[in-house]
């Protein structure tokens, strides 16, 4: 059984997010308060991080942790119901982009 996502999207257009070990206190954060959560620096957009939560998880105490971080940082969802996501580069992630 496949295990779909939802994408959330971090930015500021003051703090620089890659470098910073954002990635790793989110896993900290995450795995402590045993939440399932994907992240990445994204490859296709400057200074954007994304993660990605289980579809119909509340995304409210990750994004209330990356708001405490960096009170300036802008948290969007970007996609729904994605299975086996790739999260550093949003259009691999449409499987009609695919033959087998």
């Amino acid at each position: 059984m496949l295990t779909f996502w939802d994408f959330y999207e971090i930015r500021s257009n003051g703090v620089a997010l890659h470098g910073i070990k954002l990635r790793g206190r989110i896993r900290k954060f995450t795995i402590e308060n045993e939440i399932s959560c994907l992240m990445e620096n994204a490859s296709d957009e400057e200074n954007v991080v994304r993660f990605a939560l289980q579809t119909n998880s509340n995304p409210k105490p990750v994004i209330d942790f990356v708001k405490s971080l960096m009170p300036e940082a802008e948290i969007t969802e970007s996609l729904k119901n994605i299975p086996n996501p790739v999260l550093s580069k949003i259009k691999v992630n449409d499987p009609t982009r695919y033959d087998i």
